[in-house]
């Protein structure tokens, strides 16, 4: 997606150094136009000045980027004020150095002086601290934004690929076949074919679904295969019962699986899939492998499914920092590890 003009850094950074000159600017653009007679000393205010503009500059990235998300967002609000406090004092001590530094034919007074720094100090800090808010309801509402997107325009390639059209009409033929033969498998597969499609129908509209119907998804979804392919693929699908309840986004795994299934059978000898889920301690692991031949090479299908680049990006909208993808190629195998921390 390309960048906006006014989201690229230099152009917030120019806003922010255009904001800062304004803003310091106004008390010279609003001051009465007559010649001081103490020049000598209003240059040395302006050195004063410019310095304490530099200090409250400062406090207000101190305060947005530090302070905000280290105590506020942590809600640690006594901590927050506390510190509040001694940069109020220290800010004092600051403007009281600068004055005795600069001023020198001035005699300093504390109870104005503090007055003088603490309207600043209050205007910085609410404009910092809502500055820092708004920044990030504006971020959350574009990955939000992002988010709505991205289903939108994978929701019709989920529905039509995750159980693509070759492997349905491969099951209904197998089951065409028992059923000539009367064979007592039919049943139980009428019954996985049944629960794959309706979790796929209705279950996949739900924002999240408990792990445990993710699992009993993709069990459905194996079984069915080793049933199209027989004794031609070796499957291994281990998943182990998660520690305590847990929601995950419905069709969030199938990709992994199907990308196997798709890449692991055909022209490969012994050709064997390896799929391991476990989910303990607020993180799920899930590990899928298969054997793939590097010498051969594939004619994209168009209902193969939306892509691992899209799936990773999905993940990424979905859960940003709290998971790690790896995608690895070695020694005759193709080896996904998904590493994915529920959000506490």
């Amino acid at each position: 997606m390309k960048q906006r003009w006014y989201a690229k850094k230099w152009v917030i950074i120019a806003m922010h150094i255009a904001a800062w000159t304004l803003l310091f600017s106004l008390p010279f653009l609003l001051r009465p136009a007559y010649e001081t007679k103490h020049e000598h000393d209003d240059s040395y205010s302006l050195i004063k000045y410019m310095i304490t503009a530099a200090l409250w500059a400062g406090y207000f990235y101190l305060n947005a980027y530090l302070l905000m998300p280290k105590f506020i967002y942590k809600k640690k609000y006594w901590e927050f004020a506390l510190i509040q406090v001694v940069i109020f004092v220290i800010q004092i001590v600051f403007d009281w150095i600068l004055f005795e530094t600069f001023l020198t034919v001035r005699t300093y007074e504390l109870k104005p002086a503090i007055l003088f720094v603490f309207f600043p100090f209050l205007f910085i800090l609410a404009t910092s601290t809502a500055y820092r808010m708004i920044r990030d309801k504006i971020k959350y509402d574009h990955i939000l934004q992002q988010k709505e997107k991205e289903n939108l325009t994978t929701e019709l390639s989920f529905l039509r690929s995750q159980v693509s059209p070759h492997f349905m009409f491969n099951v209904l033929n197998n089951m065409v076949a028992l059923a000539r033969k009367k064979s007592d498998v039919l049943e139980p597969s009428l019954i996985k074919l049944s629960a794959l499609m309706r979790y796929m129908l209705y279950e996949a509209d739900e924002e999240k679904v408990p792990l445990e119907k993710e699992i009993e998804y993709l069990q459905s979804y194996i079984d069915l295969q080793q049933q199209r392919f027989g004794n031609h693929v070796t499957v291994q699908f281990n998943a182990s019962t998660p520690d305590k309840h847990y929601d995950i986004e419905p069709m969030l795994l199938i990709p992994f699986v199907e990308n196997a299934f798709k890449h692991g059978t055909g022209l490969i000898e012994e050709a064997k899939i390896m799929i391991e889920l476990k989910a303990n301690n607020n993180q799920l692991l899930f590990k899928v492998q298969n054997k793939y031949n590097p010498t051969s090479s594939e004619v994209k299908d168009k209902t193969s499914g939306i892509g691992l680049n899209n799936v990773e990006r999905r993940l990424k909208l979905l859960y940003g920092n709290f998971l790690h993808l790896s995608i690895q190629q070695q020694d005759g195998w193709f080896i996904v590890t998904l590493q994915l921390n529920f959000h506490a």
